[in-house]
């Protein structure tokens, strides 16, 4: 059974730094592209934060280019973000993919006080 299991979600104040991991388990193969998706409360749908393909390159919304960076390791990915705000408040998926399948984590969730 595969498991994407998320870490790291915290509450922090505005200007701060977290980084979140996420780790897949019961898969033998390298997940074509790995991500996070975050929910922000009150929204209905989760919108991509970061990508990173199997290769290595990675895309971002813009609401978090320059503060947010994607990077993997074989099939852990992580998220740092740096200079977070309020907006960012979100409960925060881990993704993974590829033309046949779909993996989602539980979601951790981070919060930005101002």
């Amino acid at each position: 059974q595969v498991q994407l299991v998320e870490s790291g979600g915290e509450s922090v104040q505005a200007g701060g730094s977290l980084r979140l991991s996420c780790a897949a388990s019961g898969i033998s193969f390298s997940i074509n592209t790995m991500g996070w998706y975050r929910q922000a409360p009150g929204n209905q749908q989760r919108e991509l934060v970061a990508a990173v393909g199997s290769g290595g390159i990675a895309n971002y919304a813009d609401s978090v280019k320059g503060r947010f960076t994607i990077f993997r390791d074989k099939n852990t990915v992580y998220l740092q973000m740096s200079n977070l705000k309020p907006d960012d408040t979100a409960v925060y998926y881990c993704n993974g993919r590829g033309s046949a399948y779909n993996y989602w984590g539980q979601g951790t969730q981070v919060t930005v006080s101002s």
